[in-house]
């Protein structure tokens, strides 16, 4: 029962515990305070003082250690802590100070105007009296600060005004700062007007946005809180002042058609920051027109003003951001006196406040970016790329209606030779960074392909640590505008155009490893569509090699392979989208592993540095290196192979096993896609939806039905297997049966998988056969009569364009022409 009662009343005490810390920050700054000053003697606090000026505060971490607040360089003083006096002859402040009624207290917290006038309005002999009271007392400097009329009329009229005014600074019942929770409204002993309460996490406690600085003066009929300013009535809500503020008549506009007004009239904690009419006209006409003609561009403009929390000038001595209602954040700090939003000096007026929160005036609109333009995004770090668009015409076809991604390069990206180009090329160029539609930093995945509005196809590259696109990679800074994004870029990109193997044909430095790989039968691997990462030696890293060893190379096909394809790796991986300094252990086609990592901007590949980088191919990407790559558990059994390898590989020890081999890596890594001209979508039965065909490059090709997801292997044997399906023949379905071989054969080589055909939809029958009309020589095939069983031996001459063998029925024929294909290689 007991543990019953723990578990179930456990969560009401550690709320109460949550809900008393919150409401004790000042009390935990003091604390702190406190703790700083131990070595000044007992009860002493220390405080910072902002230099030429008397604000004084008990300091967070943060501003302590900063030695600063808003900006301004703040010294230290040390003061008995509130209620403690000092002894003569003794160090610190060891005396509590007397205790006396509120009006004693006054004058003990040093508050001798608000005692002054206490005693003038005749207030004195209630505060001496028997009650609980707070007396929320402005301080001398308060009182000096205070409008002149308004300070004339109060001391002009001592009965009423005066005496009112003090009453509005009052409760009827003790309140220490623990008691002062943030948002609480309390109901002052002037004519039930409200006093609204704060209490920041800095320790920052306001009454209507006045700072208390000196609280927790206790007397025997109450507490003394001594505050920086002198309190005014709180009347009415913020959309009532904004409505009758003839200084904000440009702000009232888009407030009302975007039905933020109401808001800004309900109950609340907000605090709105109100651009002037003289903000609205500093604006270029065309924006201003644009944003106001757009119901949800000035919808997020007038929330991009406005804080659901409320932030008294007072609470701010240092940088935060803070969520506005239109979803993106604000930094609200200070400079001095002054107020500054994203770090702009812009605040003229501050801290008026209503029932509902509280208004600073600024001098500035604040655009968010959901009403900006995506060419409006672009920041001081890529003014080159904006400038550029704007100045080759660009920008003018990014509608205000349309959907765009524009990926930027930084400023530091564009090198002199490139801003020398011809116009014409520089703003092909360009429209590379221009993706036709809108595409934000979560919406992009490994594989996926983007189209410029040039008509290239970008490639996007995902890792653990980056996003890339093409040889280029992301930083920090994705904006959503009203029309796209903006994705900041560290280089500019440069879509590939050439396969791996047409990019090593066209350099010199890679003759001698592409030599290597025709022998080794590897040309197809790199010429084919596909996804690899190839780390290619130069010519120097063969120095030293013979035609006699070269030979000896070629001859040992294995060997060969086992080296090259070490260079080899399935997947893009660009040198950039590592994480740098950690190692990225990749697995080679060879089998063996690669240790990749990048340091100081430079990838090493088993520590080996590479002396260029991420050069894109349409089918993968190069990085290229000085040496010849070597896995450094795999063994040499041969004393000439051992020789060889050793004249080029010195960075490690070559293991050797007398007798030892290379394993034999067939060419099975890779597959490529065959569309056939005399091949017509075929329809079984059972209705499929996916049928697909296919074929090996060895051996006699075969002619079968596989259904989705199945997997076929090439082993004939055993007794005749016949098999009929229906096939399209002229547009005629035709029944086939098919027999095959019984004979059992061996076939090597890579798999070729035929381009997968929907069937069951006369639709997609006749866009193919269109196609297919198109692009090769159509193979038309007549069978007459009843049903003819075709041998596999003519089939398998129909699909390789030889003329079909005349059967001994005369009344059954077919015909075949000459196929054409096109190929496509798919990494498996």
């Amino acid at each position: 029962m007991k543990i019953f009662f723990l578990f179930t009343f456990l969560p009401f005490l550690l709320s109460a515990f949550e809900q008393a810390a919150a409401s004790a920050h000042y009390d935990k700054i003091l604390t702190h305070s406190r703790i700083r000053a131990r070595d000044q003697g007992p009860n002493v606090c220390a405080l910072q003082q902002v230099m030429g000026t008397k604000k004084k505060y008990f300091s967070t971490c943060r501003n302590w250690y900063q030695q600063s607040i808003c900006g301004k360089k703040a010294t230290v003083l040390y003061e008995c802590c509130p209620g403690y006096m000092k002894m003569d002859g003794t160090r610190g402040c060891p005396a509590v100070a007397p205790i006396d009624h509120v009006y004693g207290t006054l004058g003990i917290v040093g508050a001798t105007t608000t005692q002054r006038y206490s005693d003038m309005s005749k207030l004195r002999q209630e505060i001496e009296g028997r009650g609980s009271f707070t007396f929320f007392a402005p301080s001398n400097e308060a009182w000096d600060q205070l409008d002149s009329e308004t300070h004339r009329n109060l001391v002009d009229n001592v009965n009423i005004e005066l005496y009112n005014s003090l009453h509005h600074h009052m409760l009827n019942k003790r309140m220490l700062t623990k008691d002062l929770k943030n948002g609480m409204t309390l109901v002052s002993m002037y004519n039930g007007q409200k006093l609204f309460i704060n209490h920041y996490p800095n320790g920052v406690v306001t009454v209507n946005c006045a700072r208390i600085i000196h609280g927790n003066q206790i007397a025997t009929n109450g507490v003394v809180h001594v505050i920086d300013r002198v309190l005014t009535s709180v009347a009415n809500t913020i959309q009532d002042f904004i409505e009758f503020e003839d200084e904000l008549s440009s702000f009232r506009a888009p407030a009302i058609t975007s039905g933020v007004m109401d808001i800004l009239g309900r109950p609340g904690h907000y605090t709105i920051f109100a651009p002037t009419n003289e903000a609205f006209e500093k604006l270029p006409r065309g924006v201003l027109e644009r944003i106001m003609g757009d119901k949800v561009a000035s919808e997020a403009l007038v929330k991009f003003h406005i804080l659901n929390t409320l932030q008294c000038s007072e609470a701010i001595t240092g940088g935060a951001v803070y969520e506005t209602l239109e979803g993106n954040t604000v930094e609200v700090g200070c400079d001095g006196e002054s107020l500054t939003v994203n770090g702009v000096k812009m605040v003229k007026r501050k801290d008026i406040v209503r029932s509902n929160g509280v208004i600073h005036l600024i001098d500035q609109v604040l655009i968010p970016d959901s009403a900006k333009q995506v060419i409006e995004l672009g920041g001081a770090q890529q003014t080159t790329f904006t400038d550029l668009v704007a100045q080759l015409g660009l920008a003018s076809s990014l509608r205000p209606e349309g959907q765009y991604t524009l990926l930027a390069p930084l400023n530091g990206a564009f090198s002199d030779d490139t801003l020398r180009l011809d116009q014409r090329l520089l703003k092909r160029i360009l429209q590379n960074h221009i993706i036709k539609v809108k595409v934000g930093l979560n919406e992009l995945y490994n594989g996926q392909e983007l189209e410029t509005i040039g008509g290239k196809l970008l490639r996007v590259f995902v890792y653990r640590t980056a996003v890339c696109i093409e040889n280029s990679c992301m930083v920090r800074g994705s904006k959503e505008g009203r029309n796209g994004f903006i994705h900041i870029f560290r280089q500019i990109i440069s879509p590939a155009e050439k396969t791996l193997h047409e990019m090593l044909r066209n350099d010199k430095r890679f003759s001698i490893f592409l030599s290597l790989v025709k022998a080794a039968d590897l040309d197809d691997v790199l010429s084919q569509p596909g996804q690899w990462t190839l780390f290619v030696p130069t010519n120097d890293a063969f120095k030293g090699l013979t035609d006699d060893d070269k030979d000896i190379l070629i001859r040992d096909k294995n060997a060969l392979r086992n080296i090259l394809l070490y260079h080899l790796t399935q997947g893009v991986f660009i040198g950039s989208g590592f994480e740098p300094g950690v190692t990225n252990i990749l697995k080679t086609i060879q089998g063996g592993k690669l240790y990749l990592k990048t340091v100081n901007d430079t990838l090493l590949v088993n520590e080996l540095k590479s002396r260029e980088s991420d050069l894109m191919a349409t089918n993968g990407v190069i990085h290229v290196i000085d040496k010849l790559l070597y896995p450094a558990e795999l063994p040499v059994g041969n004393d000439q192979l051992l020789t060889i390898l050793k004249k080029l590989i010195k960075y490690i020890q070559i293991k050797f096993v007398r007798d030892s081999t290379f394993k034999e890596i067939p060419l099975t890594f890779y597959k490529i896609n065959i569309i056939e001209s005399n091949v017509q979508p075929i329809i079984t039965k059972e209705d499929p939806s996916i049928t697909q065909l296919t074929k090996l490059i060895e051996g006699e090709p075969e002619f079968k039905i596989v259904r989705e997801g199945e997997t076929i292997t090439k082993v004939i044997h055993g007794e005749p297997i016949i098999k009929t399906y229906t096939k399209i023949i002229d547009g005629r379905p035709v029944e086939v049966t098919e027999k095959k071989v019984t004979e059992e054969r061996i076939i090597q080589g890579p798999e070729i998988k035929y381009t997968r055909i929907t069937a069951g939809g006369s639709d997609n029958e006749e866009k193919l056969k269109k196609i297919l009309e198109e692009e090769v020589t159509k193979v038309t095939k007549f069978i007459e009569g009843d049903g003819h069983l075709l041998e596999d031996e003519e089939i398998k001459r129909l699909l390789q364009g030889e003329a079909p063998v005349r059967k001994a029925q005369p009344t059954r024929r077919a015909q075949g022409g000459g196929a054409r294909r096109r190929t496509r290689l798919d990494h498996s």
